[in-house]
Order: structure tokens, then sequence, then C-alpha cells
């Protein structure tokens, strides 16, 4: 990797570090103040401004800043980072892919014999890039820097299959007129990237339209967000310090970090703690907490285990499965992308019971994989 990669890697840790810890505080919030004033808060969500409930406006809205900057990095790892070469990505890729599969097949079997709780089965499958990193930058300052690249490998891709699991299997009806405008839209966007457009003036109106046609097409907004993120120019023309990509993620991960995401918590993890019982008894709690606490690290376990042991790739230079055991561990925090999952899945008693899942699952891997990078971290110091 090189020192330009090794900048950036540090510091988009910590900017994610900030962005888990402010998350984390907006669920905190969220959760106290559900089971303090229920109705307050629900009529807070449920308040319209414009054509959207501000619950909805944190959903469909700021998840989809959350996703172009997403879209952003994943388009740049893929040309100049640590996916642009098939030999040093085949582990962390095949390591996410395991690690979506495990999970939700977890839960799948978990809730054989539930009817309508299939549906939530992608809801452990993913990874929240943010809470993972803000662990690994507390805890992990001694570890070898290839694991927070493998991390950050791990979550870009496993972000980008739930986008297209979203896409795929949570779209009920699809409006051809919207989905076709949304697309001429991002072909505009393309043809002005490629032809080295500037002009905020233009490209601002053509993200908001393309985004607008999206959610009215029926297919959930947040995939407009991955969809211009992967449209913008990633590679620097001559001359040029920063090509647009890295120039608009650094512009907007801050507050995609900062504002974003948090803004997603507080509207999204407020849940009843009555629902806590639900983790002994209910199928899909059980489902969701089995998926992300044991399915994460055993599908990225085994899926590095056998792309080692069947391909020429090899763990990155400096690596141990000692430090894998932590990562994936850390890997079962699913929070953002997964409590927008449950909202997708279900509606009523089981969104409550699958989101207070996700909370319990979530601080339970992140705490255990903290005490495994801690350990580690110390005995390399």
């Amino acid at each position: 990797m090189s020192r330009t990669d090794d900048a950036f890697l540090v510091r988009l840790v910590r900017s994610e570090a900030a962005s888990g810890g402010l998350a984390l505080l907006a669920a905190t919030i969220a959760v106290v103040w559900m089971n303090l004033d229920r109705s307050s808060y629900l009529s807070l969500r449920n308040q319209h401004v414009g054509p959207l409930s501000i619950e909805h406006w944190a959903a469909d809205g700021a998840l989809a800043l959350f996703f172009f900057v997403a879209g952003l990095e994943l388009k740049r790892e893929l040309l100049l980072g640590s996916l642009r070469r098939p030999a040093d990505a085949a582990v962390p890729v095949v390591a996410a892919l395991a690690g979506v599969a495990v999970p939700a097949l977890l839960y799948a079997v978990l809730n054989l014999g539930g009817s309508g709780h299939r549906d939530g089965w992608a809801i452990p499958a993913a990874t929240d890039i943010a809470f993972a990193l803000a662990v690994l930058a507390v805890v992990g300052s001694a570890l070898p820097h290839a694991l927070r690249a493998f991390l950050l490998t791990l979550a870009v891709v496993d972000d980008l299959v739930v986008i297209v699991i979203i896409a795929i299997f949570y779209t009920d009806t699809v409006h051809l007129g919207p989905l076709l405008g949304a697309v001429a839209v991002f072909a505009a966007y393309a043809v002005a990237q490629q032809r080295r457009v500037t002009a905020t003036w233009l490209y601002l109106p053509l993200a908001v339209l393309g985004w607008w046609l999206i959610h009215e097409s029926g297919v959930h907004a947040t995939i407009a967000g991955v969809v211009l993120g992967l449209l913008t120019r990633a590679l620097p023309d001559a001359g040029e310090d920063e090509a647009p990509a890295e120039r608009l993620e650094h512009r907007l991960a801050p507050i995609s970090a900062g504002v974003a995401v948090p803004f997603f918590a507080l509207l999204s993890a407020g849940v009843d703690l009555g629902h806590l019982g639900a983790l002994t008894h209910q199928p899909v709690a059980i489902g969701v907490v089995v998926g992300l606490v044991l399915g994460k690290p055993i599908g990225i376990l085994l899926g590095t285990w056998t792309v080692t042991r069947f391909s020429r790739a090899e763990l990155a230079a400096g690596l141990s499965w000692g430090d894998l055991v932590g990562v994936a561990v850390l890997a079962g925090i699913g929070f953002t992308v997964s409590l927008l999952v449950s909202d997708l899945s279900f509606a009523g008693l089981q969104a409550e019971q699958a989101k207070t899942a996700v909370l319990v699952a979530s601080v339970a891997s992140g705490l255990l994989g903290a005490v495994l990078l801690g350990r580690r971290s110390a005995r390399l110091r």
C-alpha cells in the first residue's frame, strides 16, 4: 500500500471513529427517549416535512448521502485501492461474501417455521463500517496497518452486496416511468463527468432529481446514492491534485459521518426495551442475534480459510489468524444497514423485535471484538 493510501486510510479511520461515537450517542438518546416518552418520540418520527415524514427523510435521504460516500469509497478502492489488484482483493472479498451468506443462512434456518419471519434474512448480513472502524481505532493502535485495510475492504464489499440485496429483494413494485427517468438523469451525470464538467449548479439538481425519481420508482432511494458514487470520476487527470471522487469524499464524509448517520440512528434506533424478552423465544430476534454474533465471524473466517487454502491468495503481510478472529467478531456490528433492513422487512412489533436484536447483537459483537483486539494489540505493543 502506498503512502497516499496509508494517509487516506488514516483519515478515513479517524472520521469513521468520530461517526461511530456520534451514532452511538444518537442511538442511546433514541432508546432513552423512546422508553421515557414513547408518544413524543413517535410523534417526531411521524412528523411530515414536505412530501416525507422525518423518519423517511432519515432512512431515504440521510442514508442516500451515506451510501453516496460508500459508492465513492468503492469506486476509489476498485481503481486505486485494495480492490484494484485481484490477488490482493481476493481474501477480503471472499470473506465478505461468506460473511453475508452464513448469517443469512443461519437466520433462515432458525425461522423456517415462522410465517413471514423469513423476510428478515438479510438483517444480520450487514456490517456497520462506522462502528467497526471506530472500535478498531480505539483498541487497535498497535495492530498491523493491513488489518484496517482488510476491515475497510470487507465492509465496502459487504455494503455493496447488501445494497444489491435491497434493490432486488426489498423492492415490491417498480414503476417503470420514474425508473427510466432516473436512468436518463444518471446518464446525464455520467456524461457530465466524462466531459469534465465541474459546475456544482448542474450536479446538485441532477443528484436530487435522480434520488427523487428512484424513490418514486419503488426502488429504495439509497440505491441512487450508490449509483451516483460509482459514476463519479475517481482517476485524476494530468495536473489535477484530486479526482472528483476523492474531492467529494473529503467534503462529504464528515457530513455523512457527523450528521447523516447520527440523524438516522436517532430516528431509527428508538426501541422499546420491553422487547428484550423476545431475545429468548422469538425466532426473528434469535435469528438476528445468532446471525450477527455467530454467523458473521464464522462466515468471514470460513471464507478466508477457504480462499487461502484452495487458491494462491494469501493473507496480507503482517496479518495473523489471531488478528482476523478479532476483526471477524467485530464485523458482527450491524447497526445502520441492519436497522434499515429491519424496517424494510417488517412493520410493527416484529420490526421492534428485530431492531432490538440488532442493537443487542451489535453491542455484544463490539464489546467482544474490542476485548479480543485489545488483548492482541497489548501483546504486540
